[in-house]
């Protein structure tokens, strides 16, 4: 482990400017870029510690607000600690902001985030990987699909609707990815029920993408959110060190 540096960066997007995080090692050396894709939740200072940890471990990683149209971060105001009590209240405001972030728009900002990346001197030449939480995990299948020449690995933890059967389901670029991929799905997670886990398997298997797909059992959905109800200690020391091993296989 290495000391790390954090930052808040803007990123010109199509539509005006994504604030973001940026953590990398201190040390000031190129090291391999990761674009970290945050929870419903959004940018906080949980997300920040988790690239934090990332950064750490050797990498440069990029943190972007993806509500950015709505405001800066905290786009809705949240608690410290996110409990059952507070989620109604929080989802009545935050729904429709992420409903408002629609395939297209999410990859027109990726190819922004990507860009910051490629263009940031203490990110070394080559591809990306990319890690995503939740709606985060839709994100990171759908960028490693649309930019599979920028992005070398790609890794999802308690993604939901990830493979509906609707037209834009992201398990539906299966067959442009190229990266290696990996998801580690909650337990009994009603936005992610065994049938699309079996579709995802089945979309992934069929495009010949190297992936594995593991459940969490027992975990719940949000197992790796340390600020909120639903983290779990073991599920999330599990996630690191499937994410860590990811990023070794790539680099």
């Amino acid at each position: 482990m290495t000391s790390v540096q954090g930052t808040a960066v803007d990123i010109p997007t199509e539509d005006g400017v994504a604030d973001a995080y940026l953590a990398h090692p201190g040390d000031g050396t190129p090291r391999p870029g990761v674009l970290l894709y945050q929870d419903a939740f959004g940018l906080r200072p949980h997300l920040k510690a988790m690239a934090d940890r990332l950064a750490a471990a050797g990498y440069t990683v990029l943190v972007p607000n993806v509500f950015y149209r709505h405001g800066r971060a905290p786009v809705v105001e949240m608690p410290e600690f996110i409990d059952p009590a507070a989620r109604p209240e929080i989802f009545g405001s935050l729904m429709p902001i992420m409903q408002s972030l629609t395939n297209d728009l999410a990859m027109r900002d990726a190819d922004a985030y990507l860009r910051r990346l490629e263009d940031d001197p203490l990110v070394a030449d080559g591809p990306v990987a990319v890690t995503g939480y939740c709606m985060g995990a839709r994100l990171s299948l759908l960028t490693a699909g649309t930019h599979p020449e920028r992005v070398a690995a790609a890794a999802g933890f308690h993604g939901g609707r990830l493979a509906t059967d609707t037209p834009e389901s992201p398990h539906l670029v299966a067959g442009r990815i190229t990266a290696e991929l990996y998801f580690g799905h909650a337990d009994n997670d009603h936005s992610l029920p065994p049938e699309q886990i079996q579709r995802l398997e089945d979309a992934l298997t069929a495009a010949g993408v190297r992936h594995t797909c593991e459940v969490y059992e027992g975990a719940q959905h949000g197992f790796t959110q340390a600020d909120t109800s639903s983290y779990d200690e073991k599920a999330a020391e599990r996630h690191w060190a499937a994410l860590l091993d990811l990023l070794k296989r790539t680099f």
